[in-house]
């Protein structure tokens, strides 16, 4: 894990990431992941959840016209955070619906009645493939695609899921806002080839299976997640759980072993300890070479999950 020397001073990004999920039956659902190219310095070769770093033109205010029942849509009280202001915390979600689409191809957005565009016809699909290859180039912006379109963003489609900060120390930073959200019915993913190139839909207890066989890799954040997300049954419980969840800023601490969360009982970062819940693991570990979650037991050892 590259870290930055003490004298460096890293700046810390605003980003997004969007956990998609589908359901497959009545009892079954399955989560999206996609490998980071194995070229890129953050988190190179992981599977991760499609997302990436606030952009300012998804802060601007005239934002609010490219969203359906803006009115309605109270990001600060969503994302549980009263420091952040209106169009910066309606940027968050903006960003997770544009970096969704780059990488994932996958668009919350719809028509006037609140009807999520879909691909079924090849012309509406060969279109916003080159939307979104011209997005990634520059070519255009995400603004102007909607306009285009004649589109609205569905921010309401998004739940604010938890919100992780990159440890001190390490030479790249992101403060990241997870949203989970559903794949809309008409859609399919399609891999970006760039930062992304390969994508899997599995269920979190198969994402689990796969990466303690070392199938996959999934970094401590992605792992903590998927763990919580394997509790739930049904798509259905999983989203009404998520509307009840309290969020705070998951700051891990590094040490010998991995990293520390807020609620392990020897976290020391003042401003982000959590009570202590030892019915949580409270730390993942590096256990040959592949992260694991663990209990604190005591000053001297954890007891690792399962």
């Amino acid at each position: 894990m590259p870290t930055a020397t003490s004298a460096t001073v890293v700046n810390v990004r605003d980003a997004a990431t969007v956990i998609l999920v589908r359901t497959i039956n009545d009892d079954s659902w399955e989560l999206f992941l996609a490998r980071r190219h194995r070229r890129q310095s953050f988190m190179a070769g992981a599977f991760v959840f499609p997302g990436g770093q606030l952009e300012e033109s998804d802060c601007q205010p005239e934002c609010s016209s490219l969203i359906s029942q803006a009115d309605s849509l109270h990001p600060q009280d969503l994302l549980q955070d009263k420091s952040l202001s209106p169009d910066r915390a309606r940027g968050f979600f903006i960003a997770a619906i544009r970096e969704t689409f780059e990488e994932a191809g996958i668009i919350l957005a719809g028509d006037n009645s609140g009807n999520f565009i879909t691909f079924q016809q090849k012309e509406t699909l060969v279109r916003f493939a080159a939307h979104r290859r011209a997005l990634s180039t520059g070519e255009i912006s995400f603004a102007e695609i909607l306009r285009q379109e004649k589109i609205l963003l569905f921010p309401h489609a998004l739940i604010p899921f938890s919100h992780w900060i990159t440890p001190e120390g390490e030479k790249k930073r992101f403060d990241t806002r997870f949203f989970l959200a559903a794949l809309p019915r008409g859609q399919e993913t399609v891999s970006d080839n760039t930062e992304l190139t390969e994508f899997l839909w599995a269920t979190p207890q198969n994402a689990l299976r796969m990466h303690f066989s070392r199938e996959i890799i999934l970094m401590p954040p992605t792992l903590k997640t998927v763990l919580e997300l394997a509790q739930f049954a049904t798509v259905e419980r999983l989203f009404a759980a998520a509307k009840k969840r309290l969020l705070y800023p998951i700051l891990p601490q590094i040490f010998e072993q991995g990293v520390k969360l807020p609620h392990d009982p020897e976290y020391g970062l003042d401003g982000y300890r959590r009570p202590a819940n030892p019915e949580e693991p409270c730390r993942i570990i590096a256990e040959d070479g592949v992260w694991q979650a663990a209990f604190y037991k005591d000053k001297k050892s954890c007891e690792k999950q399962g």
